[in-house]
């Protein structure tokens, strides 16, 4: 008798399920279109790259089984990979924690101005992570000859004799990715932190002061942040997502490849065998470790973010 209630649980819960989603089956409909959307471009493409990662696939003949092959290349005797995972954890330390924390700071600082005022200092904040040719103005701050600004002030003022090759130089190529990525790390995560600052009830901060909070930063740590959990993870999300997707940013400054490889990533490793040499199966290998990594980042800050305010 037992074994027929426990059996029969699942098959009441499925029709309870089933039920409810006939209900509601006007708000799947309409989310429908996103689904099927999200499914064809992006679960599938994933999925799709981690079949074709134990596969030998150059795009021009059938893909052939090689199981575990690329994964042991990959890991023990890529070289160049192993120092591209090393400078991607560096960059993705750096900016990561370094974006999320510029935008939390700045959307607090921002969201006490005056309305008129807010609204252009955010767009002024906002600007650089939507600039197309924004690196344009590193590229020349930072050239390579007498002409760049950063080389002629120091010439001029005797520290430097000869120009300085920035973006060539393995000594000064990642501060200055870092520096180029941090000052356009105010993307969509910034905004969000910004729509969170202004969706506070003011009760809540009145409540706080009852019980005892006295200043900015305890309404900040034991009510904003709390409040704020959905925006935070938003927010932490798309800065890893932008602190592992430096290789354009690379690429643009520093050229394919850098010397010495001083700042190749996992991103610019993952276009050379995807779209330079065509070795689809070893590229998708690689998205796949990334993909990894990515996922594994995601849970430490979900983890992260839930102590806030405890």
């Amino acid at each position: 008798m037992a074994k027929q209630t426990v059996s029969a649980a699942p098959a009441a819960r499925r029709k309870s399920l089933l039920r409810r989603m006939f209900d509601k089956r006007v708000c799947y409909a309409f989310a429908l279109p996103y689904m099927l959307f999200f499914f064809v471009f992006t679960v599938l493409p994933v999925l799709t790259s981690v079949v074709l990662s134990f596969t030998d696939f150059n795009m021009l003949e059938m893909p052939g089984f090689v199981g575990f092959a690329n994964y042991t290349r990959l890991l023990f005797n890529d070289s160049i990979f192993i120092k591209a995972i090393k400078n991607t954890i560096i960059l993705a330390v750096a900016i990561g924690p370094g974006g999320y924390l510029l935008s939390l700071i700045f959307a607090w600082f921002i969201n006490e101005l005056q309305p008129k005022l807010r609204a252009v200092v955010t767009l002024l904040f906002y600007a650089p992570s939507i600039c197309g040719n924004g690196y344009l103005i590193w590229q020349v701050m930072f050239s390579s000859d007498d002409y760049g600004y950063v080389n002629s002030l120091l010439l001029r003022l005797g520290v430097i004799q000869e120009p300085i090759l920035f973006f060539s130089n393995p000594q000064y190529m990642m501060g200055l990715i870092i520096l180029v990525s941090l000052w356009s790390a105010m993307g969509t995560g910034f905004l969000s932190f910004i729509a969170g600052f202004q969706g506070m009830e003011k009760s809540y901060y009145e409540a706080g002061a009852i019980d005892g909070i006295r200043n900015r930063f305890q309404e900040l740590w034991f009510i904003t942040l709390p409040m704020m959990r959905p925006q935070m993870m938003f927010s932490a999300v798309m800065s890893i997502t932008s602190a592992f997707n430096v290789g354009p940013v690379i690429t643009a400054l520093c050229s394919y490849p850098s010397t010495d490889y001083a700042a190749h990533t996992i991103m610019n490793h993952l276009t050379d065998y995807g779209s330079i040499r065509y070795e689809m199966g070893y590229a998708s290998a690689i998205a796949t470790v990334l993909f990894v990594i990515m996922i594994g980042s995601n849970l430490l800050c979900k983890r992260l973010i839930g102590k806030v305010g405890q």
